[in-house]
């Protein structure tokens, strides 16, 4: 491994983001291993073969918003496995700010295999924080910054 686990996967998790902004189904899909898992922000499930399927017709039917996302945490659970969390937020097509109605938590777990790591789960959490709009404003809060930059990822 050339580079820190840390390191790596953040890139990862950045050209993942990059390709969901990109409407890029296949760039996207090949970021995951071949048992690899997504769980979306609706609760829908694909694995391995079946991302690409599940994203084209998202990307092909619907103007999709672009996320922005701030790194929580990366934690080594092994030499080979990294755990990283993340807010998101994401801007709609044509729009200048963050729609809190789509503020979402992000875990990722990546797995080094072949001399590469892939994502093994990636799971998109909606973060409504029901009855606490304090920490919908902390979560806008500390997203807004990133959303007049070219920054998509912190």
């Amino acid at each position: 491994m050339t580079t820190t686990p840390d390191a790596a996967v953040r890139d990862v998790y950045e050209r993942l983001l990059r390709a969901w902004n990109e409407r890029d189904a296949e760039a996207y899909a090949a970021l995951f291993a071949a048992d690899g898992a997504l769980i979306g922000f609706d609760g829908s499930q694909a694995g391995g073969s079946e991302i690409v399927d599940h994203l084209r017709p998202i990307f092909e039917d619907h103007p999709t918003a672009s996320y922005v996302a701030k790194v929580h945490e990366i934690r080594s659970l092994c030499p080979t496995s990294v755990l990283l969390r993340a807010i998101v937020g994401m801007v709609p097509p044509g729009q200048q700010d963050l729609n809190p109605a789509v503020n979402a938590l992000q875990t990722l777990i990546v797995e080094h295999q072949d001399d590469a790591w892939r994502i093994v789960l990636f799971q998109n959490t909606p973060a409504q924080y029901h009855g606490r709009p304090d920490l919908t404003e902390q979560h806008l809060a500390e997203l807004r910054p990133l959303v007049s930059s070219d920054t998509t990822v912190a």
